[in-house]
Protein backbone atom coordinates (compact mmCIF):
# COMPACT_ATOMS: atom_id res chain seq x y z
CA UNK A 1 0.00 0.00 0.00
CA UNK A 2 1.45 3.38 -1.02
CA UNK A 3 0.72 5.95 1.69
CA UNK A 4 2.61 8.62 -0.18
CA UNK A 5 2.84 10.29 -3.52
CA UNK A 6 -0.71 11.62 -3.71
CA UNK A 7 -0.92 15.13 -5.15
CA UNK A 8 -2.15 17.93 -2.93
CA UNK A 9 -5.30 19.07 -4.70
CA UNK A 10 -7.27 22.14 -3.74
CA UNK A 11 -10.12 22.29 -6.19
CA UNK A 12 -12.87 24.89 -6.48
CA UNK A 13 -15.81 23.29 -8.25
CA UNK A 14 -18.82 25.50 -7.64
CA UNK A 15 -21.54 24.85 -10.17
CA UNK A 16 -20.41 21.36 -11.09
CA UNK A 17 -22.98 18.57 -11.07
CA UNK A 18 -21.42 15.61 -9.29
CA UNK A 19 -22.71 12.12 -8.58
CA UNK A 20 -21.31 9.67 -6.06
CA UNK A 21 -22.12 5.99 -6.42
CA UNK A 22 -21.11 3.88 -3.43
CA UNK A 23 -21.35 0.17 -2.76
CA UNK A 24 -22.90 -1.16 0.43
CA UNK A 25 -20.79 -4.33 0.86
CA UNK A 26 -18.42 -3.87 3.80
CA UNK A 27 -20.63 -1.06 5.05
CA UNK A 28 -18.25 0.35 7.65
CA UNK A 29 -15.57 0.82 5.00
CA UNK A 30 -17.90 2.13 2.28
CA UNK A 31 -19.60 4.52 4.69
CA UNK A 32 -16.15 5.90 5.54
CA UNK A 33 -15.31 6.29 1.85
CA UNK A 34 -18.62 8.06 1.25
CA UNK A 35 -18.05 10.43 4.17
CA UNK A 36 -14.63 11.33 2.78
CA UNK A 37 -16.06 11.97 -0.69
CA UNK A 38 -18.85 14.13 0.72
CA UNK A 39 -16.30 16.15 2.69
CA UNK A 40 -14.15 16.72 -0.42
CA UNK A 41 -17.20 17.85 -2.40
CA UNK A 42 -18.24 20.24 0.33
CA UNK A 43 -14.71 21.67 0.60
CA UNK A 44 -14.71 22.26 -3.17
CA UNK A 45 -18.05 24.06 -3.10
CA UNK A 46 -20.15 21.37 -4.76
CA UNK A 47 -23.76 21.85 -3.72
CA UNK A 48 -26.25 19.00 -3.55
CA UNK A 49 -24.38 16.05 -5.09
CA UNK A 50 -26.37 13.05 -6.28
CA UNK A 51 -25.72 10.09 -3.97
CA UNK A 52 -26.64 6.58 -5.08
CA UNK A 53 -25.96 3.33 -3.19
CA UNK A 54 -25.63 -0.01 -4.99
CA UNK A 55 -24.99 -3.51 -3.59
CA UNK A 56 -21.33 -4.04 -4.47
CA UNK A 57 -18.29 -3.01 -6.50
CA UNK A 58 -19.48 -5.01 -9.52
CA UNK A 59 -22.60 -2.83 -9.78
CA UNK A 60 -20.73 0.49 -9.70
CA UNK A 61 -20.12 0.66 -13.46
CA UNK A 62 -23.77 0.24 -14.45
CA UNK A 63 -24.85 2.96 -12.04
CA UNK A 64 -22.00 5.26 -13.09
CA UNK A 65 -22.92 4.77 -16.75
CA UNK A 66 -26.46 5.99 -16.06
CA UNK A 67 -25.29 8.94 -13.96
CA UNK A 68 -22.39 10.14 -16.13
CA UNK A 69 -24.36 11.80 -18.97
CA UNK A 70 -26.18 14.12 -16.56
CA UNK A 71 -23.17 15.00 -14.39
CA UNK A 72 -19.82 16.75 -14.77
CA UNK A 73 -18.07 14.11 -12.66
CA UNK A 74 -18.83 10.79 -11.01
CA UNK A 75 -17.12 9.31 -7.97
CA UNK A 76 -17.25 5.50 -7.61
CA UNK A 77 -16.63 4.02 -4.16
CA UNK A 78 -16.39 0.41 -3.05
CA UNK A 79 -14.16 -2.28 -1.61
CA UNK A 80 -13.24 -5.79 -2.64
CA UNK A 81 -11.44 -7.93 -0.07
CA UNK A 82 -9.44 -10.93 -1.20
CA UNK A 83 -10.83 -14.32 -0.36
CA UNK A 84 -9.79 -17.86 -1.14
CA UNK A 85 -11.25 -17.99 -4.66
CA UNK A 86 -10.61 -16.18 -7.96
CA UNK A 87 -13.77 -14.09 -7.33
CA UNK A 88 -11.56 -11.22 -6.08
CA UNK A 89 -9.73 -10.93 -9.40
CA UNK A 90 -12.95 -11.10 -11.43
CA UNK A 91 -14.73 -8.40 -9.45
CA UNK A 92 -11.67 -6.12 -9.32
CA UNK A 93 -11.13 -6.41 -13.05
CA UNK A 94 -14.82 -5.90 -13.86
CA UNK A 95 -15.03 -2.79 -11.67
CA UNK A 96 -11.82 -1.31 -13.08
CA UNK A 97 -12.61 -2.01 -16.73
CA UNK A 98 -16.26 -1.03 -16.32
CA UNK A 99 -15.53 2.32 -14.68
CA UNK A 100 -12.77 3.08 -17.17
CA UNK A 101 -15.20 2.38 -20.01
CA UNK A 102 -17.78 4.72 -18.47
CA UNK A 103 -15.26 7.54 -18.26
CA UNK A 104 -13.83 7.03 -21.74
CA UNK A 105 -17.15 6.48 -23.52
CA UNK A 106 -18.98 9.39 -21.88
CA UNK A 107 -16.10 11.82 -21.43
CA UNK A 108 -17.19 12.26 -17.81
CA UNK A 109 -14.37 11.98 -15.28
CA UNK A 110 -14.83 9.07 -12.88
CA UNK A 111 -13.00 9.17 -9.58
CA UNK A 112 -11.84 5.63 -8.81
CA UNK A 113 -12.36 4.98 -5.13
CA UNK A 114 -12.53 1.20 -5.22
CA UNK A 115 -10.28 -0.36 -2.61
CA UNK A 116 -8.78 -3.73 -3.53
CA UNK A 117 -7.37 -5.13 -0.32
CA UNK A 118 -5.96 -8.35 1.03
CA UNK A 119 -7.90 -8.07 4.29
CA UNK A 120 -10.37 -5.93 6.20
CA UNK A 121 -7.60 -4.26 8.20
CA UNK A 122 -6.10 -2.80 5.00
CA UNK A 123 -9.53 -1.58 3.90
CA UNK A 124 -10.22 0.11 7.24
CA UNK A 125 -6.80 1.79 7.11
CA UNK A 126 -7.68 3.41 3.76
CA UNK A 127 -11.35 4.26 4.46
CA UNK A 128 -10.86 7.67 6.09
CA UNK A 129 -12.22 6.50 9.43
CA UNK A 130 -10.82 7.65 12.79
CA UNK A 131 -7.43 5.96 13.02
CA UNK A 132 -7.15 5.36 9.24
CA UNK A 133 -3.89 6.43 7.63
CA UNK A 134 -5.55 7.27 4.28
CA UNK A 135 -8.84 8.70 3.03
CA UNK A 136 -9.39 7.21 -0.42
CA UNK A 137 -12.97 8.49 -0.70
CA UNK A 138 -11.73 12.05 -0.28
CA UNK A 139 -8.91 11.45 -2.77
CA UNK A 140 -11.22 9.92 -5.40
CA UNK A 141 -13.63 12.85 -5.19
CA UNK A 142 -10.80 15.37 -5.45
CA UNK A 143 -9.38 13.59 -8.50
CA UNK A 144 -12.74 13.54 -10.31
CA UNK A 145 -13.29 17.22 -9.54
CA UNK A 146 -9.78 18.19 -10.64
CA UNK A 147 -10.30 16.58 -14.05
CA UNK A 148 -13.78 18.06 -14.46
CA UNK A 149 -12.52 21.55 -13.60
CA UNK A 150 -9.54 21.17 -15.94
CA UNK A 151 -11.79 20.08 -18.79
CA UNK A 152 -14.20 22.96 -18.15
CA UNK A 153 -11.35 25.50 -18.06
CA UNK A 154 -10.04 24.10 -21.35
CA UNK A 155 -13.46 24.58 -22.92
CA UNK A 156 -14.57 20.95 -23.05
Amino acid sequence: MSKGGAPQLEVRAEGLRVAVVAATWHQRVTDGLLAGARRALQEAGVADPTILRVPGAFELAAAAARLAPAHDAVVALGVVIRGGTPHFEYVCQAATVGLTEVSVSTGTPVGFGVLTCDDEEQALDRAGLPGSSEDKGHEAAQAALAVAVTLRQAGY
